[in-house]
């Protein structure tokens, strides 16, 4: 007890020093953006659109999942090959970045959905039919049972036919792009509408961060304070009397070293700037993984030097919100 009574003014004054690092920080504030110069997309979509024709009705369907680039894929036999390139770029343009499936169907009207006799291949089938009854001797089988015999050649291969015809050509295509335009607009105000969700989960997560951050200013004190117990009751265990003065300076050393305030400050900067991404630039999400994982660095060491159980558990909630913003952002446009 004597050796604790001889360096319990060295302990006071870490003590008072210590408490100028533990409030260094506060006056350090995240600014709440209310104004919000862009609006957060997400890249999962879906947009759908029909048009008339006079042949039948024409059905464009968009879909859209995240993805690191524009990756489009056009499902359909109906898009003329001269129209694909014009149709690709126009999907790039609108829908930027994710993996894009474009699909194109087609119903026909009634009229044009009748099939018809190929009268030409019909006759052929049955001068063929004839010649051969006439070699085996069933000669005259129209007469005998003409009905089976026209079944059998209806029956025949390519004898009724469907109309085969372009459905998009250049005098419709301008109404085709029509109904394509409208399928990405549609996909957009999708993507838009998802997006809000998106904002609302990852600002949320920003948000709990930054007070799981604040509650580890709680723990300072008691974290300084079980050091110094440690360190002097290791001093009593020895019964040693080092020199005060080097003491008090390697006390302050190792305090230093130990010291989480930096990552603190930096952590919160990094929020703030995540929030004035998100708020500000147009198509944000790759930016906003970059500065997660600046946000992971600073968790990861305030972790590594924490040495205390509280501020460890406040460690890990905000490495498990960090992960929930790295998984939205993925899918922020």
């Amino acid at each position: 007890m004597r050796e604790l009574r001889k360096y319990r003014g060295v302990f006071e004054l870490l003590s008072g020093f210590l408490s100028i690092f533990a409030g260094r920080n506060q006056t350090y504030h995240i600014t709440n953006y209310k104004t919000r110069l862009n609006m957060i997309k997400s890249m999962t979509g879906y947009g759908k659109a029909e048009v008339l024709l006079e042949t039948g009705k024409v059905t464009v369907e968009v879909r859209s999942l995240n993805g690191k680039t524009a990756d489009i894929s056009l499902k359909t036999s109906l898009l003329p090959k001269d129209k694909e390139i014009a149709v690709r770029q126009k999907i790039a343009a609108e829908l930027q970045r994710g993996n894009i499936d474009m699909f194109m169907t087609f119903e026909p009207n009634a009229a044009e959905n009748a099939k018809q006799i190929n009268m030409d291949l019909a006759m052929q089938y049955y001068q063929q039919i004839s010649e051969l009854g006439g070699k085996i001797g069933a000669v005259n089988l129209w007469m005998h049972n003409p009905n089976d015999l026209l079944a059998t050649i209806l029956r025949m291969p390519e004898v009724m036919d469907a109309k085969k015809q372009d459905v998009i050509n250049e005098q419709n295509w301008p109404a085709v792009e029509a109904c394509i335009d409208e399928a990405l607009a549609n996909i957009n105000a999708f993507r838009a509408q998802e997006g809000e969700v998106l904002y609302r989960d990852v600002t949320g997560n920003v948000a709990k961060i930054l007070e799981y951050s604040a509650q580890v200013e709680a723990f300072e004190q008691e974290r300084v304070d079980a050091i110094r117990e440690k360190i002097l009751n290791r001093f009593a265990e020895l019964k040693a009397e080092p020199d005060q003065s080097r003491l008090e300076q390697e006390m302050i050393f190792y305090i230093e070293k130990l010291d989480i305030n930096e990552e603190k400050v930096r952590l919160r900067q990094h929020c703030r700037y995540f929030l004035e991404t998100i708020d500000s630039e147009p198509n944000p999400g790759k930016k906003l993984g970059f500065i997660a994982q600046e946000m992971g660095r600073e968790i990861n060491t305030t972790g590594s030097k924490a040495n205390h159980t509280e501020i460890q558990k406040l460690v890990v909630k905000m490495k498990d919100e960090l992960e929930k913003i790295k998984e939205q952002s993925l899918n922020i446009l």
